[in-house]
């Protein structure tokens, strides 16, 4: 018998947000998930009138703490099964809180939270409380980010020397923030954004890639935080260079003044025995170099075990693709087997069944925790002129 589809409720998203766009399509891409509800906007009566001019019917609800403690209410299959949050970085920590303390589990937008602090007790909430949390770093959410993690985890490249993470832009080249343009005004300013604009927006997705292909961590890092453009008064330029915790080296990089640059996230990971290279522009496809042999290119959805140099593969490589190869999947493709993932673990929940979150199929509160906690290591080495800082 078909399960019902779950119902999710959106904190934040009105007022032209960018992101709740591809959210609320990933949600609605299987036919499992469903937005019923949102609290739009921080001025009350915009939150309803954004809730009723919604491109689909959708209760309104005046606020975040009016949403969570009306549906908390509710019984299952009536309330809210997880809260998506999207709101700017300075109201993640608070509304995520108080849905851990109803029940209500949490999928969350990207960097976790305002601060170090934030993160740790949210970090440690989620551990008490026992309920799914997820964060929405979206390019992990990519059939080929699976495939590079299972290419490098296993040992196909062998022992990891050097790795380079980027993530270049250049829709911050000028001073977008004196346009009106809502998306750069917040992520510039230091009471909404952080210690961190350029780094936390977007330094932390090439961290994360890194770590979730890898599985390695960051010991210890050298930074250097630039405002290219004058009068700005958070980075728009990110530089790390970082020492891991197997002795390997790595540039995490990240830009957006970087002219040409539209939506450039990048990983190359080099082995002893070769070398692996991802892109986010080009999302389909996995390259692979050898010594003395010719590159391989894999392609979503025609990857055969047993050729050389893959081995046996676990059942989703064949079975997980959504469309055929040669049907290009992205950016709400990534988005939607993120939700698609944070769901079985939301059932199990709601079952009171057994669950796993580990990080393999979406990022943890923990991996939004070391984000944060890279941030502000990087920021406190930028301001002693690089200085090498523990993470």
């Amino acid at each position: 018998m078909a399960q019902r589809p779950l119902n999710v409720g959106l904190i934040g998203g009105g007022g032209g947000a960018f992101i709740v766009n591809p959210h609320q399509r990933a949600i609605h891409f299987d036919g499992t998930r469903r937005v019923v509800c949102g609290a739009l906007h921080p001025n009350p009566e915009v939150a309803l009138r954004e809730a009723e001019a919604w491109a689909y019917p959708i209760k309104g609800y005046p606020s975040y703490d009016a949403l969570i403690q009306e549906e908390s209410k509710k019984p299952l299959g009536e309330r809210i099964d997880y809260a998506l949050i999207v709101t700017p970085n300075f109201v993640h920590f608070d509304p995520a809180m108080k849905c851990l303390a109803a029940g209500i589990p949490v999928f969350c937008e990207k960097p976790i939270t305002f601060n170090l602090d934030e993160a740790n007790k949210l970090s440690a909430a989620v551990q008490a409380t026992k309920v799914p949390f997820g964060v929405a770093h979206t390019y992990i959410g990519h059939w080929s980010s699976w495939f590079s993690r299972l290419i490098v985890r296993g040992g196909l490249l062998g022992e990891i020397r050097w790795v380079d993470a980027y993530y270049l832009q250049d829709w911050l080249a000028q001073r977008a923030e004196d346009t009106g343009m809502m998306q750069a005004e917040w992520r510039t300013d230091p009471k909404r954004a952080g210690i961190s604009n350029c780094g936390g927006d977007i330094g932390t997705h090439a961290l994360m890639q890194l770590r979730f292909v890898t599985g390695l961590e960051i010991a210890e890092l050298s930074a250097n935080l630039k405002a290219f453009v004058p009068g700005r008064a958070l980075d728009d330029h990110f530089t790390v260079y970082a020492r891991l915790n197997n002795g390997a080296q790595a540039l995490v990089r990240a830009s957006q003044i970087a002219i040409g640059h539209k939506n450039d996230l990048g990983l190359e990971v080099n082995g002893t025995k070769g070398s692996l290279r991802w892109r986010a522009e080009e999302p389909e496809r996995v390259e692979i170099r050898l010594i003395d042999q010719p590159d391989r290119v894999y392609w979503r959805g025609a990857v055969k075990a047993h050729d050389g140099f893959l081995g046996a593969l676990p059942e989703w490589v064949a079975k997980e693709a959504t469309v055929p190869a040669g049907h290009p999947e992205a950016f709400h493709d990534a988005f939607a087997r993120l939700h698609r993932s944070f769901e079985a673990d939301v059932r199990a929940y709601n079952d009171g069944r057994p669950f796993t979150i580990d990080g393999s199929k979406y990022a943890t509160v923990e991996d939004g925790r070391i984000g944060i906690a890279f941030i502000t290591a990087a920021v406190e080495s930028s301001k002693n002129n690089g200085a090498w800082v523990k993470m």
